[in-house]
């Protein structure tokens, strides 16, 4: 049985990869319409066509609030941390922080070495790109898949094997013994529950003062998470995580049976509620949407939650 779930999360991959095409092309409309600043994302990612408004709000959502729990994490740890992207695709995040003046000791991103070799080509040949992961008294340095900065970090990795993961962090140079965020969009989902919860597992086993973010689908038993899956289904990707995705309490279980000393979870109603008023004001100006129920649905089908080892980071949150 375990072979074949093998042979099936293998199958799975170019499908899973592409999902990442997708998101970035999401995040590219809505930053080209104004819902948030990103000047990094055209590198990665080609003119695309306009998204429904629902979408918009939710990718500006989703990234709002992932952003601000990350600036709150390096504004406690006053920069003396390292963050780790997994599953990080075309993410902009290293080189808008950078923009912004937000230092931290290190920042690695991992993926599948079919989209890290992209990551890498992007980065090689943009300057603006190249410029930031670089140091006067330190070479990048640069193959086919991983990338090497001072600060910056980027490396091809199978994140169902814990050996391969490893052995990627300690190439990297990151240290256990310093505050660490872990963020993962939409990628522990697409493990066995098996193989995420070994990820995790591992990851509050040896960072003591680890912070974790997880945006994710909850509430796929319903009518509309049963739509969802049925369409990543036809696209060939089969959620082998979906376990964990149940509701938020099935979210914050995965933390803690994983050996992390707290968690929370709250789908994207509630978070939208708690996002600055200012900003909802402003970018609900941007679209006019017709259908909010569609809207509502969407929010109560996603959900972040938050985990740590040290309860210093449970006051972490929106």
């Amino acid at each position: 049985m375990m072979q074949q779930q093998q042979v099936l999360e293998t199958g799975n991959e170019e499908a899973v990869m592409g999902t990442n095409e997708d998101a970035s092309g999401c995040k590219r409309c809505a930053v080209a319409l104004g819902y948030w600043t990103d000047p990094f994302i055209t590198h990665f990612v080609r003119a695309t066509h306009r998204k429904a408004p629902e979408i918009n709000r939710g990718y500006f959502a989703r990234t709002l609030a992932v952003k601000t729990l990350v600036d709150r994490f390096i504004e406690v740890t006053n920069g003396n941390c390292q963050i780790v992207n997994i599953g990080a695709g075309f993410d902009t995040l290293y080189w808008r922080l950078v923009d912004e003046g937000k230092s931290v000791k290190g920042f690695l991103e991992l993926d599948f070495p079919g989209v890290t070799s992209r990551k890498c080509h992007y980065i090689q040949r943009s300057k603006q790109l190249l410029q930031a992961v670089s140091d006067e008294d330190y070479d990048v340095k640069l193959n086919r898949n991983n990338l090497h900065g001072h600060t910056y970090k980027l490396a091809g990795v199978d994140l169902r094997n814990i050996t391969e993961v490893e052995a990627k962090i300690k190439e990297s140079d990151l240290e256990y013994s310093l505050p660490t965020l872990f963020l993962a969009e939409c990628v522990l989902v697409y493990m066995s529950i098996h193989k995420s919860s070994q990820l995790v597992k591992w990851i509050a086993q040896n960072f003591k003062s680890a912070f974790f973010i997880n945006y994710e689908m909850v509430n796929l038993g319903d009518r509309f998470g049963e739509v969802m899956l049925h369409n990543l289904r036809l696209r060939g990707c089969d959620l082998t995580g979906a376990e964990a995705c149940q509701n938020t309490e099935t979210q914050r279980k995965r933390f803690l049976d994983a050996g992390w000393a707290g968690a929370d979870s709250c789908d994207m109603l509630g978070i939208w509620a708690r996002l600055p008023p200012e900003e909802i004001a402003r970018v609900t100006g941007i679209e006019l949407l017709d259908e909010q129920e569609l809207l509502q649905q969407l929010f109560s089908h996603y959900a972040i939650t938050t985990a740590w080892t040290d309860h210093r980071w449970s006051d972490v949150q929106l």
